[in-house]
């Protein structure tokens, strides 16, 4: 009997250690820092996530930025990082500042107001695209407010590249077309074009001519197999190609571009192949001589 309580005994140690082993909770992986920064221009708090190459901290070297829209958590920051993490392996890239905006209302931020009917009568049939509009202030918070954070809290360079997909994409694509000065690298993937019966591709002729990029922009512009999916898909491709077409007509000699189509991706995949190849190209190092 006193054996078998011994052994009832040790069972219960063993468990009571295996419980405690398994209930340990672990420690977090951290990669980046989120800060909220409170906008005048929007009436909000908004928060970023910043990632900081490992070089950064204890050294003197300014770095460029990245700045990604649809940059939370939840939403893309991880993914980019992760590109921005190959650069301490020395994978052929420059270390860089990424910097993510999380969004509140993707929508209203990012969709400019519709201009046409087809683009009023879309925005008001749609429980998705009813708040759109805000763009233009969204693109003054970032010049006016975070670019200028950026600046006065980290150790960057005039280099900063703005990155975004579908409706990200096209609030990148018109800010180069509206104010190309903001950034000196663009890099727009699978634009919504098809807003508001194109009229942002139908524009991008005058645009470019009026609002010329100052001297060493670049563009990296593509879209994935979204021409044949129905009446929206095949107005975002033709909207890309109106684009591509007024870039060859129109594009100044400042802006280097590119227009490459990725057919073998869908919407829902494009994102980080093309990532990959637009940062890798943007943020290339030096080949020796």
């Amino acid at each position: 009997m006193r054996d078998l309580a011994r052994t009832f005994a040790a069972i219960a140690l063993f468990c009571a250690a295996l419980i405690g082993h398994c209930a340990y909770a672990g420690e977090p992986v951290t990669i980046a820092q989120g800060y909220d920064i409170r906008s005048d221009i929007l009436g909000q708090t908004r928060r970023i996530n910043v990632y900081l190459p490992p070089s950064y901290e204890g050294g003197q070297q300014a770095y460029p930025v990245l700045l990604m829209l649809d940059g939370g958590v939840q939403e893309d920051f991880i993914h980019i990082a992760g590109i921005a993490s190959l650069a301490a392996d020395w994978r052929g890239m420059r270390e860089f500042i990424l910097v993510g905006i999380e969004n509140i209302d993707r929508y209203h931020d990012l969709i400019h107001a519709p201009t046409t009917p087809a683009g009023q009568a879309f925005m008001a049939s749609s429980p998705r695209l009813k708040t759109a509009g805000g763009a233009a202030a969204f693109r003054q918070f970032i010049a006016d407010e975070l670019l200028p954070y950026i600046k006065n809290q980290y150790r960057v360079t005039d280099e900063r590249v703005l990155m975004g997909e579908s409706a990200a994409g096209m609030f990148t694509l018109e800010t180069l077309l509206r104010q190309p000065e903001l950034f000196t690298g663009y890099i727009a993937i699978s634009p919504m074009l098809w807003w508001d019966d194109q009229s942002l591709a139908k524009a991008a002729p005058m645009l470019l001519q009026h609002h010329p990029a100052p001297a060493g922009t670049k563009l990296f512009l593509t879209i994935a197999n979204e021409g044949t999916e129905g009446e929206i898909g095949a107005d975002m491709r033709a909207g890309v190609d109106r684009v591509a077409d007024a870039l060859a007509a129109h594009a100044p000699v400042t802006l280097t571009w590119t227009f490459e189509p990725m057919e073998a991706e869908s919407h829902a995949t494009i994102l980080h192949p093309a990532a990959l190849i637009a940062i890798r190209r943007f943020f290339a190092t030096e080949k020796p001589e």
